[in-house]
């Protein structure tokens, strides 16, 4: 609504990737929450690369993104944490046995493509499915029809059907709080503030 993203003191939106860093988000929100005089927080999930987007289009105020998958061209952030990358899998095929992948392990698997995320508005060229959000992604690579790669922490939404195997030679995923550089909101400072304290 009017009074949400673009500065309101009393609430801030803070987008975020649907189901990524989830344990990093309840700790800043309990944390936050603990904090005098406190905005409410409305999260508002998103798609994989829709944070930079609602940023920019005033839709949120702050967000939680992650480098190498988002741009943060042109958002102040700090970063909060690193992690390595995992392939997810459906649990029944031959790759999901491996402790440890390559890249290269996961390039081109026959029957398996690579799941697809819109960017700017198309998604990219590619046998793999067009994924809208994280439910559809999760039943795809159950039904053994897709693959994807993503931070380890994404392990927290996983299905029995699902596999996850750590990418060895995949670079660390940067998990950043940003927002835009022009803003002056106090309520987000302290927002910044408390998850630098994490």
């Amino acid at each position: 609504d009017a009074a949400g993203a673009g500065g309101s003191r009393d609430r801030l939106v803070l987008a975020v990737k649907a189901a990524a860093s989830h344990d990093l988000l309840q700790k800043l929100l309990g944390a936050y929450a603990a904090e005098p005089g406190a905005a409410e927080i409305e999260v508002l999930p998103s798609g994989m690369c829709e944070q930079e987007e609602m940023l920019r289009d005033g839709r949120a105020d702050v967000a939680l993104m992650h480098a190498p998958f988002n741009s943060l061209a042109g958002f102040d952030h700090e970063e909060l944490m690193r992690e390595g990358q995992i392939a997810v899998l459906p649990a029944g095929h031959p790759l999901a046995a491996r402790t440890t992948l390559t890249t290269a392990d996961i390039t081109d698997v026959p029957g398996l493509p690579h799941a697809r995320w819109p960017r700017d508005g198309s998604y990219p060229p590619g046998p793999g499915p067009e994924i809208h959000d994280q439910t559809q992604l999760a039943q795809l690579i159950a039904l053994g029809r897709t693959m994807a790669v993503f931070p380890e922490s994404a392990r927290a939404w996983l299905w029995s059907e699902h596999a996850a195997v750590p990418l060895t030679d995949a670079p660390p995923v940067v998990t950043h709080i940003a927002w835009p550089a022009h803003s002056r909101s106090v309520a987000l400072a302290c927002l910044i503030r408390t998850a630098t304290r994490l």
